[in-house]
């Protein structure tokens, strides 16, 4: 019955007009729009009406993006079109409008170093009744490549995609509907993350609210962080190399034997604060007779690399990037004896600018040199956000505490420097900004924590969670418009993550700094958890 009825949802939830406040054909305008559309530097491929529950298909988008269809939830119009922003640069862009607009206006971001149109955020907030907009991020697929020897590419996918994207999106949505768009959001996570910061941080005024999760900030320091797992491990023959199976099933069923129960009160497999967790895998070296090949134990030399991977990185002697951790070894995707994919591109194709550099000699000297060059202030580490406060800009920013591929305190990290830069305390701060940590999330989404927290499509449950209690997009609308900003973020787990096997449990993810406590009763109710 919900999936029948959720049309309805967000006008009932947020309690707004789905129409423009005059006659309006939607039909019509959907088929006359690329005529009245008048962007510089663009060529206009179609408009074309999708009704909804059409399952749209791309032949043309890169195979790597692993996007080749999307169920459209809602009629839209679909505008799609490229926008040059050099002469050896540009970007392709859509514009979904659905019939029943909000007044809001939403861009969504990319992830990784990927140029591919997340389709289904655009599915997930046009149902929603966002005009939502997306590009890809200058360059076609999830490669580097086109990052070699071309700046204006490198650009695009520092800022200027999601700017350009953004001007652009607001006047065709403007144009489209003859009336002017109400409220502005941001949607996005991981490389989403880190546009949202850079948008924040450079271009306050594009934005009233944005959602961002597991920003990849600091980029620099963090490309140098994830290719350091390989100078720790070495290759899969190296006798520091930790396998695997290892990781997941000796190493993490100890970390939880030492972090879990013992820190929140609950033997659950999930680690609330893993701040508090300090692990020592010394009870898991081999004993005299013992043999590593089984399985059971792990050499001296292995152990030292297991204290290594749960340290902060330096550079030369200086802090540069938090730890990975505790809980997030379970998918131990960095320890892998590999060169991490996204440093090595990065380094190939931008920092040294030559595809057949030895991405397995990487080290410190280049860590140091890929932020020096920090091409287009790709860092985003910017924590002077006070034009974004100034206009009454709100940013909700989450982050899973078991994420395997971003370090969940370098979002704490960056909170605090805002603090610190913006001399604010923390009710100041909560006034505009607010991170969430949510415990036993993975990478954006996934894990075995309540991680549904309507971040995207599947983390509504399929439409099924919009209520802004538990909903961070929802939230955040409440909040620019109703000024009522979330204290927690209730958060679910279906079972098997399949809405139609039925919930699992919930459990409310507090603000940071505060953190969830067992006080008592079912874990799985979260009356039984207070933030403390």
């Amino acid at each position: 019955m919900l999936t029948r009825h959720w049309l309805l949802l967000p006008a009932l939830l947020l309690g707004i007009k789905t129409t423009p406040a005059h006659a309006f054909d939607f039909d019509s305008q959907c088929s006359s729009i690329s005529s009245q559309l008048n962007v510089p530097n663009s060529t206009v491929f179609f408009s074309q009406l999708v009704p909804a529950n059409t399952n749209l298909t791309f032949p043309d988008n890169d195979p790597s993006c692993g996007r080749p269809s999307q169920l459209v939830l809602t009629d839209i119009c679909r505008i799609a079109m490229f926008i040059a922003t050099s002469d050896r640069s540009g970007i392709n862009f859509e514009a979904w409008l659905p019939r029943n607009w909000t007044g809001r206006f939403l861009s969504t971001g990319n992830g990784g170093l990927s140029g591919c149109i997340q389709y289904e955020d655009l599915a997930y907030t046009a149902a929603l009744g966002f005009a939502t907009v997306g590009a890809n991020n200058g360059h076609n697929g999830t490669s580097g490549a086109a990052f070699l020897n071309n700046p204006g590419v490198v650009e695009d996918f520092a800022f200027r995609s999601v700017h350009t994207g953004v001007v652009v999106g607001k006047t065709i949505t403007d144009t489209f509907y003859d009336t002017p768009h109400k409220k502005s959001y941001y949607l996005g996570c991981s490389t989403g993350g880190r546009q949202a910061l850079k948008t924040v941080q450079d271009f306050p005024d594009d934005f009233d609210g944005v959602v961002a999760g597991a920003a990849a900030a600091d980029m620099n320091h963090l490309l140098a962080w994830s290719g350091n797992f390989f100078v720790i491990t070495g290759n899969t023959s190296a006798p520091t190399f930790v396998p695997a199976q290892t990781w997941v099933n000796l190493i993490h069923p100890d970390v939880l034997d030492q972090c879990d129960e013992k820190l929140d009160g609950v033997s659950d497999g999930i680690i609330e604060d893993p701040d508090l967790c300090e692990y020592d895998p010394q009870g898991l070296v081999c004993k005299e007779g013992e043999d590593p090949a089984g399985g059971e134990c792990i050499t001296e030399l292995q152990a030292r690399t297991v204290r290594e991977v749960f340290e902060p990185l330096f550079i030369n002697g200086k802090f540069s990037f938090p730890r990975l951790q505790p809980g997030s070894e379970s998918t131990p995707t960095l320890m892998n004896g590999q060169p991490f994919i996204f440093t090595a591109d990065w380094f190939r194709f931008v920092v040294f600018s030559n595809p057949n550099f030895d991405v397995t000699k990487l080290g410190n000297d280049d860590w140091a040199l890929a932020q020096q060059l920090d091409p287009f202030k790709i860092s985003s580490f910017n924590p002077d956000i006070s034009a974004f406060r100034n206009r009454q800009g709100r940013l909700l920013t989450y982050h899973g505490q078991a994420d395997p591929l971003i370090s969940p305190k370098n979002s704490e990290r960056y909170f605090n420097l805002v603090s610190r830069a913006m001399n604010l305390n923390r009710e100041a701060q909560d006034e505009f900004y607010r991170l969430f940590r949510i415990s036993g999330m993975g990478h954006c989404s996934g894990g075995i924590g309540a991680w549904e927290v309507g971040q995207t499509l599947a983390g509504s449950g399929n439409l099924v969670n919009l209520d802004p209690e538990s909903n961070v997009l929802t939230a955040m609308v409440r909040w620019v418009e109703e000024g009522v900003a979330p204290d927690t973020v209730l958060g679910r787990k279906f079972v098997n993550d399949d809405v139609s096997q039925g919930l699992q449990f919930e459990r409310r993810h507090c603000r940071f700094p505060l953190r969830n406590k067992f006080v008592g009763g079912d874990s799985t109710k979260p009356e039984s958890w207070e933030c403390v």
